[in-house]
């Protein structure tokens, strides 16, 4: 982008199909200090933005519950705000599985605005078709099969953090081996080596965040050293990361269960990096994973 793009008025229109996420992108760019507006009418569009310009970047949620909805009316929109030399304009469109957007709807039981009397997947492959043109057209496509809305934030934040809104933000993430890499990880730390609380009869059933079992971790000779190796390594990278303008960086500390070792070092990792001044947030995978497995048996 030049600096005079960078200087002009900014517009993100935010589509996609039902399910896939905007609701959170949507309220993620609002965060981020957009002014936000759902389901503006598109006639009104154009008149919108021939007013005043707006103190901040504009994010414009639409969809096919939209009034004036269809999809030669939208692109034809996206053509006209294209062209404008006042202006600069982006479609993030949000897009996911079918398989996925049959899975959040049964979750949620909620009815899609294309089938309202009928199963989601009636609604969900007309809406798929409808915004083919549409999805061709964007400019940032986020697939949010497999995202939390965690992750989908971060994903916002890297593509559409403004410049005034642009402070470097870590995430410190736990997670097992044997559920994989968690997606978008900059930097993972395997934490393996560690003795672990796993077999330890007393602390077995207990997480990270545990005093006895953190200070089971720490006992281990190679703790403090690991520790204090890593962290210098992330207070070299940091800054340099923000100096090249990122907004986000996600570092994976992982062990064989993901309960133990790695949420331990996670807990203390982000008490220092908070404590030198970093904005830092914290996910433990297999612990949020197992809250919502207990959650849904506690209402079937």
């Amino acid at each position: 982008m030049t600096d005079t793009a960078r200087t002009m008025p900014t517009t993100v229109l935010v589509t996609g199909p039902s399910g896939a996420g905007r609701s959170t992108a949507i309220n993620a760019l609002e965060d981020l200090g957009y002014e936000v507006i759902d389901n503006l009418p598109l006639s009104l569009l154009p008149r919108l933005l021939d007013g005043p310009p707006p103190s901040r970047p504009l994010a414009l949620g639409l969809d096919v519950r939209n009034r004036d909805f269809g999809t030669d009316a939208l692109i034809a929109t996206i053509d006209q705000l294209a062209a404008r030399s006042d202006h600069v304009m982006q479609v993030l469109y949000l897009d996911a599985a079918e398989e996925e957007l049959v899975k959040r709807y049964s979750e949620t039981r909620r009815r899609h605005p294309l089938a309202p009397a009928g199963p989601p997947m009636a609604g969900i492959a007309r809406e798929r078709d409808l915004l083919v043109p549409v999805r061709s057209r964007a400019d940032v496509l986020i697939d949010t099969t497999g995202l939390s809305p965690h992750d989908l934030r971060a994903e916002i934040d890297r593509w559409f953090v403004t410049a005034e809104g642009r402070n470097l933000g870590v995430t410190l993430h736990s997670f097992s081996y044997k559920r994989g890499l968690p997606r978008g990880m900059d930097i993972v730390m395997d934490c393996r080596f560690l003795r672990n609380p796993h077999w330890d009869a007393d602390l077995r059933a207990r997480d990270g965040r545990d005093g006895d079992v953190a200070a089971y971790v720490a006992a281990d000779p190679r703790f403090a050293d690991f520790f204090d190796r890593v962290k210098a390594l992330i207070d070299l990278v940091l800054p340099a990361h923000k100096d090249e303008g990122k907004s986000h960086l996600s570092i994976g500390f992982g062990c064989t269960g993901g309960q133990h070792r790695s949420v331990m070092i996670v807990e203390h990792m982000a008490q220092a990096l908070a404590k030198d001044g970093w904005h830092v947030s914290k996910r433990h995978r297999e612990m949020e994973r197992h809250d919502t497995l207990a959650s849904k048996e506690r209402q079937a």
